[in-house]
C-alpha cells in the first residue's frame, strides 16, 4: 500500500500542472516493476485533442518507452475514477491494475456508474483499487471547479 501512495502522490503532482494550465486536474502515471514509464496530465483543451485524456497520455508514453503497445504486468495510477474511453484503452494496452483516488460519479466507469470490470465479455480483465488518497485527490477536482465557478 505504501508503494501506491506514492505513485498517487505523483499522480497528484500531475494532476496540478494541469491545473497549472487551465486544464481539469487529473494526473496519471504507468509503473512497470516498481518504476515510472509513462505519465500524463489532462491536457484535451490545450492539445485541441478530445482523446488528450491523463491517462491516454501516460500510456502513450509507456508504450512509446516499452516499444510496444501491450503493457502486461503495468498498472496505472490515476487521481480520479477513469471514464469509459480511458478503461477502454487499458484493456487494449492489457494493464494489469488500476488504482484511482477519487470516484466520479458522472462518468466513472469502474465503480460509480457503467462498472466495466464487471462485464465479462472483454478478452482481457484488470484488477482495480479506488480510494488510495480519494480526499486529496476528491478536493483537487472540487476546488478547481469551485474556483472556477467564482471566477465565473
Amino acid at each position: 500500500m505504501s508503494a501506491d501512495i506514492e505513485f498517487m502522490r505523483r499522480a497528484i503532482s500531475l494532476a496540478e500542472q494541469a491545473a497549472s494550465v487551465g486544464e481539469v486536474p487529473v494526473g496519471a502515471l504507468v509503473v512497470k516493476d516498481g518504476q515510472v514509464i509513462g505519465e500524463g496530465f489532462n491536457q484535451p483543451i490545450t492539445s485541441c485533442d478530445p482523446t488528450g485524456h491523463a491517462e491516454i497520455i501516460a500510456l502513450r508514453n509507456a508504450s512509446a518507452a516499452l516499444q510496444n503497445y501491450r503493457l502486461s504486468g503495468c498498472d496505472l495510477y490515476v487521481t480520479i475514477e477513469p471514464c469509459t474511453m480511458c478503461v477502454g484503452a487499458m484493456i487494449h494496452a492489457r494493464i494489469n491494475r488500476i488504482v484511482f483516488g477519487a470516484p466520479e460519479p458522472r462518468a466513472g466507469a469502474l465503480e460509480s456508474q457503467l462498472r466495466l470490470m464487471d462485464e465479462n465479455h472483454y478478452n482481457h480483465s484488470i484488477a482495480w483499487q479506488g480510494g488510495v488518497l480519494a480526499e486529496e485527490c476528491g478536493e483537487i477536482i472540487s476546488g478547481f471547479f469551485r474556483r472556477k465557478r467564482a471566477k465565473s
